[in-house]
């Protein structure tokens, strides 16, 4: 009997823990990243990315630096037309947030080149997924990139990171209980496919976070919502996919993005509270209650209001959502409310959750 396996795509390396960043240099040479040391950092321009350059440059005698990491296409694109422009390379490392992490996966994959994540703060799980999430001349595009050879996260950098960029995280991991409802969701009524690994993954990862006691004050807490973003985004490699991580929740947080674009709401913050909002359509009441009980205790919100958004404003965004992902079945599209709908749904869900 033929025994059939399958390859998972995944990193070569992940450590996460207090002082790691300091051991990079042997990180990367040991497990034959960097062999020669010529290594592309890929940072912010602001006063962080100068930061952060100015603490580890020593210690990369052999490295230049790319300031062109904005989070935008256009600076993804011209971050790989310098990396290529200034010589070779052994690696690309983004050392930054989310938005540099994004720019680097990106153009580390337009030249060629592995990726090494280092992350600053936990705020989404695009550290360790196959994708590059990006601002576009239409908002906002997902582009497909291989998943970085590499990840390092410091708990000493990350215990310095604004703790509202800490505590996002929280809520990006969470909604991934509702992200995985979709996906049975869809599968019981259109018959889409479910990869078990895929699921399984995001669903471990969301309930590690949610029935965790420690706050963001805490190392050990700290390394289960690291390790929880990285199985996120192997979930969605194993899936070749988003949709073990993103369903209704993330539909509602990329409408509010589209159709508010000055707000300052973080994702995990607008994707938590999508995944509960989400689970109560859902008539899962039992675990609306967990994931709110979990995500006021961090100090995230579960109230439009919370994230300065309006009542309508909701409303506006719930409508919108399902234009947000063409083809994605999830409770959203299941229930198709009208306006009125949705705005009782949402009274009954503020009532049911109390105040």
């Amino acid at each position: 009997m033929p025994v059939l396996t399958r390859l998972m795509p995944s990193p070569v390396v992940v450590d996460i823990r207090a002082g790691a960043l300091d051991d990079l240099a042997t990180i990367l040479t040991d497990q034959r990243i960097a062999p020669t040391g010529k290594l592309a950092f890929a940072i912010s321009s602001g006063g962080s990315g100068k930061m952060l350059q100015e603490r580890f440059a020593p210690a990369f005698p052999g490295a230049d630096w790319f300031d062109d990491a904005d989070g935008t296409i256009d600076g993804a694109v011209k971050l790989a037309d310098s990396i290529k422009k200034a010589g070779r390379y052994d690696a690309v490392v983004s050392l930054g947030g989310g938005k540099v992490v994004d720019c680097a996966k990106y153009a580390a994959a337009r030249v060629g080149l592995p990726l090494v994540a280092v992350a600053t703060n936990l705020a989404h799980d695009g550290l360790c997924s196959p994708v590059a999430t990006l601002d576009n001349d239409a908002g906002r595009g997902s582009y497909g990139v291989p998943n970085p050879i590499g990840v390092v996260i410091d708990l000493d950098v990350i215990r310095d990171a604004p703790a509202r960029f800490v505590r996002a995280g929280i809520g990006d991991v969470i909604c991934k209980i509702s992200a995985v409802a979709d996906w049975e969701l869809s599968h019981k009524v259109n018959g889409e496919q479910i990869d078990g690994l895929a699921a399984a993954m995001a669903r471990q990862a969301a309930h590690a976070v949610l029935r965790h006691p420690g706050g963001i004050g805490d190392d050990d807490f700290l390394s289960v919502l690291a390790e929880s973003l990285v199985m996120c985004g192997l979930a969605m490699s194993v899936a070749g996919d988003s949709r073990p991580a993103s369903g209704a929740c993330h539909e509602i947080c990329h409408a509010f993005d589209l159709l508010f674009p000055k707000r300052n709401a973080q994702h995990g913050e607008q994707c938590g509270f999508g995944g509960a909002f989400a689970t109560y359509l859902r008539g899962d009441h039992e675990t609306t209650q967990e994931m709110v009980a979990t995500l006021r205790r961090h100090g995230l919100p579960v109230l439009a209001e919370e994230m300065g958004y309006s009542d309508q404003d909701l409303v506006d965004a719930v409508l919108f959502a399902p234009q947000t992902r063409p083809g994605r079945y999830t409770i959203l599209e299941h229930l198709d409310y009208n306006a009125e709908q949705i705005k009782d749904a949402y009274a009954d869900y503020v009532k049911a959750i109390g105040s």
